[in-house]
């Protein structure tokens, strides 16, 4: 499968999200060509700050693997990951990024900022961006427009 399949996947975990009041974000983990875990944004549902549709889907990517190793593995994003998920995809160690709208007020792997980057790091992430990334962008705005 391509990059806009998994993406797509993604896509429909953030529609569950938009569907359930949840700030549409939907994430993906594929491991040897197959999707192992899915996840969308649920911090209203769960009063929960961290659960972020990313450290969500590492969390439940790590139980299927039976470890916090995730270095095989892609994770497919909808939106850029912020500092906290970048955070999180260093230490899972995933092997690749992958998403779709550019975060331009808090996005930490590539436009505020670049978490991902820091040479001193033992660990590199490959960062693909702009998969998908009007239809990633559509949701969000429809999202805040109600919202508003």
């Amino acid at each position: 499968m391509l990059h806009q399949d998994w993406m797509r996947m993604a896509l429909e975990q953030a529609q569950m999200a938009f569907e359930q009041g949840e700030v549409p974000i939907g994430a993906v983990v594929v491991h040897n060509g197959q999707p192992i875990a899915l996840a969308h944004n649920e911090r209203e549902q769960k009063n929960d700050p961290t659960a972020h549709a990313e450290v969500l889907v590492i969390q439940r990517a790590a139980k299927v693997l039976g470890s916090w190793r995730l270095k095989d593995a892609t994770l497919y994003v909808t939106l850029e990951p912020c500092p906290m998920c970048a955070g999180a995809i260093m230490q899972s160690r995933i092997k690749q990024l992958v998403y779709g709208a550019m975060d331009l007020k808090g996005g930490a792997t590539g436009s505020v900022m670049n978490v991902l980057d820091y040479t001193l790091w033992n660990h590199r992430v490959d960062v693909v961006a702009g998969v998908l990334e009007e239809e990633c962008a559509d949701i969000l705005k429809l999202f805040f427009r109600r919202l508003r």
